[in-house]
C-alpha cells in the first residue's frame, strides 16, 4: 500500500501540511498496526481547491455520461484483484469478522460500482416535457459541484463508494473523509483511483478527526454534503449547510424492530436475526435490536434467540469461525458496557451475556452478546442506538400493539417481519414508518433501490436512482429543440 504518511489530493500522492499522525490500532490485540498522515485544515483547502477547479476548468462535468459510465466501469475493474486484500484490511483496522468483511466489506463496494454503472445508462440526462404553455421544456440533470463525503467507520469502503460512484457519475468531483479509526481502506482504494487515471482535481482522501469534517462542511469552495453517522452529529452538519445554503443527505441512526408474528418458525427466525440484528458485531445502523414477539408465544421465542446469541463463536475476526468480533474502540466497549449494566438497573431481565469480560478472551475491545427480555420502550436500551451485540425483546398482544411498539421510536430507518404468510407480513411493513424493510428478511440494501430514513434517521436517500440524483443540479431551458429520450 502507498506510503500511509501521504495524503492522496487531487488524484495523486502529497506530503501533508503537518506533522500530525493517526495511530490505528487492532481492536483484536490492541496494538498498533499502522500510522497514517492526519489531514490538517490547509489540506482541506488543497483539496477542495483542486475539486473545484475540476468543475470550474477541467472536463469532467462536460463529459458526455457515457465516457464517466466507462470511467467508473474502469475503476470497478481494476478493483476487483483487491478485494481480498481489502477484506483482510477492514477485519484488521475494525474488528469485522472475515467472514462479513469478504462480502459486505469488500465486494458489495464493486457490485455498487457496476449498479451505478448500470442506472447512469438509462438516467434522463436531458428530457423534453411538454410545456403548459404549448412549448416543449428541456430538463437538464447536470454535475452538483463538489461534494464533501464524511463515512463512518463500520462499514467504510461500501459507504465511501456509495457517495463516490454516483458523485463521479453526476460529474461531481469529491472530497472524502474517512473516520479516523479506518483510514487504511480509503488509502488503498486510492491507490485504484489513481491506476484508473481519473482527471487531476477529481478524487480526494482526507484521513481525520472532526475538526476536518468541520472544515469541510463549513468551506465555502463545497457544494452539497453526504454524511453518514450520529444522529448528533447529522443535526450539526444540517444546520450548518442550512446556514450556508448547501445541500446535504444524511444517513443517520437506527432503532429498528423485528417483528415476529405468530406463525412464524422460532428457529429460523433466530436464525435471521443472527444477520438481522448482529451483523458486523453488532455495529449496523440498520441492526433490527428491538425484537417483538407475541405474548402467546413468548416463551418458545425467547428460548430460540438465547439459544443461538448464546452459541455464538466470539473472539479472532481473522478466523473464519468468528461470528462476533470486537468492537472498534475501547470507548466503543465501555459504551456499550454501559447499556448493558442500565438495562439491569432499569429491570430488564438479563437472560444471556453481560457486561463481564468475555470468557477466553485475554485481550481486545469485546462485549459479550447479549440478550434482554422483558423490555419495554420507557428503558434507554429500548430507545437509544446500542451499536453492539445487544438484543430486546420485547411482548405485544396483537398486530396493532406490535406495530405501535415498532413505531415508538424517534428512528426510522428499517425493520423486519417474520411470518409464514408473506402477505400478512407484508401488510405489516406497510404500516411500520421506517425507510425500509425486511419480509421474513433483514432489509437487503439492494443498490437499485433508495435507502435512507425518516424521523431522525436522516435526510434523503442513497442508493437507487434517487442515490444519483441527489448528486445532480436541475435546469430548465426554455425555446430548445426537442432531444430525444434516454434509451
Amino acid at each position: 500500500m502507498e506510503d500511509g504518511r501521504r495524503l492522496f489530493i487531487g488524484g495523486s500522492w502529497a506530503d501533508p501540511s503537518g506533522d500530525d499522525v493517526i495511530e490505528v490500532i487492532s481492536p483484536h490485540t490492541e496494538e498498533p498496526i499502522a500510522a497514517v498522515a492526519a489531514a490538517g485544515p490547509d489540506d482541506v483547502d488543497r483539496a477542495v481547491g483542486a475539486a473545484r477547479r475540476a468543475q470550474d476548468e477541467g472536463p469532467w462535468p462536460r463529459l458526455d455520461p457515457a465516457e464517466r459510465i466507462a470511467a467508473v466501469r474502469r475503476l470497478g475493474e481494476l478493483y476487483q484483484p483487491r478485494r481480498r486484500e481489502m477484506a483482510q484490511l477492514i477485519t484488521a483496522e475494525m474488528g469485522s469478522p472475515i467472514s462479513f468483511s469478504k462480502f459486505s466489506q469488500a465486494t458489495l463496494p464493486s457490485m455498487l460500482l457496476e449498479a451505478f454503472a448500470v442506472m447512469a445508462s438509462t438516467f434522463p440526462w436531458e428530457e423534453s416535457r411538454p410545456g403548459f404553455f404549448g412549448d416543449d421544456v428541456l430538463v437538464r440533470r447536470e454535475s452538483g459541484g463538489v461534494v464533501a463525503a464524511i463515512v463512518p467507520w463500520n462499514v467504510p469502503l461500501f459507504l465511501v463508494v456509495g457517495k463516490l460512484a454516483p458523485a463521479l457519475l453526476a460529474g461531481c468531483s469529491i472530497v472524502v473523509k474517512p473516520a479516523p479509526e479506518t483510514p487504511l481502506d480509503s488509502l488503498l482504494f486510492a491507490e485504484v483511483v489513481e491506476e484508473a487515471g481519473l482527471p487531476e482535481g477529481l478524487v480526494s482522501f482526507l484521513p481525520g478527526d472532526g475538526t476536518v469534517g468541520e472544515a469541510l462542511v463549513n468551506h465555502p469552495g463545497v457544494d452539497r454534503v453526504s454524511f453518514t453517522g450520529s444522529t448528533a452529529v447529522g443535526r450539526r452538519i444540517a444546520a450548518a449547510c442550512g446556514a450556508n445554503l448547501k445541500k446535504v443527505s444524511l444517513e443517520l441512526g437506527g432503532k429498528s424492530a423485528a417483528v415476529v408474528l405468530d406463525d412464524a418458525d422460532p428457529a429460523g427466525f433466530a436464525q435471521g436475526l443472527k444477520v438481522a440484528g448482529l451483523m458486523n458485531n453488532g455495529q449496523a445502523c440498520v441492526a433490527q435490536t428491538r425484537v417483538l414477539v407475541p405474548a402467546s408465544r413468548h416463551d418458545e421465542f425467547l428460548d430460540a434467540i438465547a439459544a443461538m446469541v448464546g452459541g455464538l463463536v466470539v473472539g479472532d475476526p481473522a478466523d473464519k469461525a468468528t461470528e462476533i468480533g470486537p468492537l472498534v474502540a475501547r470507548r466503543q466497549q465501555d459504551r456499550v458496557r454501559s447499556f448493558v449494566d442500565e438495562g439491569a438497573r432499569e429491570g430488564a431481565r438479563l437472560v444471556v451475556g453481560g457486561s463481564d469480560p468475555q470468557p477466553g478472551v485475554e485481550r481486545g475491545w469485546y462485549v459479550r452478546p447479549t440478550l434482554f427480555a422483558d423490555v419495554d420502550m420507557r428503558m434507554k436500551i429500548a430507545r437509544e442506538e446500542i451499536f453492539g451485540p445487544v438484543l430486546t425483546v420485547t411482548a405485544y398482544a396483537d398486530e396493532d400493539e406490535a406495530v405501535r411498539i415498532a413505531n415508538d421510536s424517534d428512528y426510522g430507518l428499517s425493520g423486519s417481519v417474520w411470518t409464514a404468510d408473506a402477505e400478512r407480513g407484508l401488510a405489516i411493513a406497510r404500516r411500520v414508518r421506517s425507510g425500509s424493510f425486511g419480509v421474513n428478511q433483514p432489509y437487503s440494501m439492494d443498490p437499485f433501490a433508495p435507502f435512507g430514513g425518516v424521523k431522525a434517521s436522516g435526510l434523503g436517500r442513497e442508493l437507487g436512482r434517487e442515490g444519483l440524483e441527489a448528486y445532480v443540479d436541475l435546469k430548465s431551458i426554455s425555446g430548445a429543440p426537442a432531444v430525444a429520450p434516454a434509451s
